[in-house]
Parts: structure tokens; C-alpha cells; sequence
């Protein structure tokens, strides 16, 4: 089982404590394009167009001028310095090193910056999304495509692959050799059913923490069906699967409005 985790927008950042070792983080074979793309993020971060080559609001103008030091940075556990809906929802700022090491072996949060990184590994905090072009690396999802597709297909192993990311990160790597399954998530309200971005979130982060915690290893599309309908306060009202002939099959989860 391999589940696949958005970033968050918004990032704690360490106080204190070493800066990020690139040779100990998760996939060593994604050390070169890791240094890669915190060079060209460290001097875009430094130039004169900075908010619009990242993208960002005058607001984020201070995460913006901390990207010129990445380096530098003190780092901490991804699980922590990841925050925002998704991430509070699966408490995981507050595993335990025994829950660590399990997600170690079957959460990926896939990054533009890292590629991808256990809730374990020790990074900065950031500012970078994957929709960004930096400079002659260019767009950063296809430049990931090319360096995820071998270390994540090594760590599925042919398990399921449990996606809860958005669309601009699946641009970075696409399941070929394991089962794939889409988690989409909806609202009932007044029998209408509709997408709400905070609660697909919020239930996505209940998810993993449901899998990771409490040990559930599916190993098929209707096996994660059945351990979601199991989820204890999530207000599931229902559970629906559509197998596709291409692409990932899709699992629907429908909460209370």
C-alpha cells in the first residue's frame, strides 16, 4: 500500500535545529534533483519578479524571502512543518515515532521541491507549488515525472495506491505497474451533492490517518472501500466505487453537509 499525500500551502516553520541533509532524506536517488531545483528556487526567490514567478501575493512576501535561504534553514519532521486542513485532520503532528516508521513505508507527500518525502524526513519550510516554472528546469511537474516514476513504482511494489492528491501534483507521477485508486470526496446537503474543497481535505487527512494508524493494509480497490465505510466521526453517509478502464478507478466519499 502506498498512500499519496498532497503538501499543504501554508508550512511551520522550524525554529531551531539543523538544516536539511539531503543524504538522509527518503529516495537518495533524488538527491541531484533536489539540489537542483532549491538552487533555482533560491535565487528566483532573490530576484526582482520573485512573487510572480512563484505565483504568490504581496502577503507571502516574508516565505518568499526565506526560500533565499533553503539551505540554510532549520529543518523539521515533514509531519510537522506540513500544516493546514488535510494535515490537522490526520493529527500528524502528533505521531508517534512508532507511527513515523509506518508511514515511513507507505506515505509519500509528493513536493516541488523534494519530489516526494516520508512524514519522517526533516525539511525547511518552503515556498513553491508544483504549477511553478523555474527557469530552465522549467515546469516542475513534468521535470518530477521524470525522476518520481522509478523510485515510487519501487516503493508500490504492485500494492495499491491510494491517491489523495490534487491534479497539478498527479501531473508528477501516475501509478503504471500497481493499482490506483482517486479519492474523491463530496458533501450531501438538502439531498444536493457538490464538492467542497475544506471537507475533501479534512476528510482525505481522516483517511490517512484511519490507514496508517489502525494498521489497514488493502490490497484492492473494494477492500479500501470497505475500510473507509469503516471510518469512526467522519459523518460518512456514503461509500461509492467506479472501477475505470483507464486511469485510476475512483472511490467517492460522501459526508453530511
Amino acid at each position: 500500500m502506498l498512500i499519496l499525500l498532497p503538501p499543504s500551502e501554508g508550512k511551520t516553520a522550524p525554529l531551531a535545529g539543523d538544516p536539511v541533509d539531503l543524504a538522509a532524506l527518503s529516495h537518495a536517488g533524488l538527491e541531484g534533483p533536489r539540489r537542483r531545483v532549491g538552487d533555482a528556487l533560491a535565487k528566483v526567490s532573490g530576484q526582482r519578479n520573485a512573487m510572480d514567478v512563484l505565483g504568490v501575493g504581496a502577503s507571502l512576501h516574508q516565505e518568499v524571502a526565506r526560500n533565499r535561504t533553503v539551505w540554510e534553514n532549520p529543518a523539521g519532521a515533514s509531519s510537522t512543518v506540513y500544516t493546514g486542513v488535510l494535515y490537522d485532520a490526520a493529527g500528524m503532528a502528533d505521531w508517534d515515532a512508532a507511527t513515523l516508521d509506518k508511514a515511513a513505508e507507505s506515505v509519500r507527500i509528493v513536493s516541488a521541491l523534494w519530489g516526494a518525502v516520508s512524514p519522517a524526513d526533516r525539511i525547511p519550510a518552503y515556498r513553491l507549488s508544483m504549477g511553478t516554472s523555474l527557469g530552465r528546469i522549467g515546469g516542475l511537474g513534468a521535470f518530477w515525472k521524470r525522476h518520481l516514476r522509478e523510485e515510487l513504482e519501487a516503493l508500490a511494489d504492485g500494492g495499491l495506491v491510494i491517491d489523495c492528491r490534487s491534479a497539478s501534483y498527479v501531473a508528477a507521477y501516475r501509478p503504471e505497474g500497481s493499482p490506483w485508486v482517486a479519492v474523491n470526496v463530496q458533501r450531501e446537503l438538502n439531498g444536493k451533492r457538490a464538492v467542497v474543497s475544506h471537507m475533501a481535505k479534512h476528510t482525505r487527512g481522516l483517511l490517512a490517518s484511519h490507514l496508517v494508524r489502525d494498521d489497514a493494509r488493502p490490497e484492492s480497490a473494494e477492500d479500501l472501500a470497505d475500510v473507509a465505510a469503516g471510518m469512526i466521526g467522519s459523518a460518512l453517509v456514503d461509500v461509492s466505487l467506479v472501477r475505470k478502464a483507464k486511469g485510476p478507478d475512483e472511490l467517492t466519499l460522501v459526508i453530511a453537509g
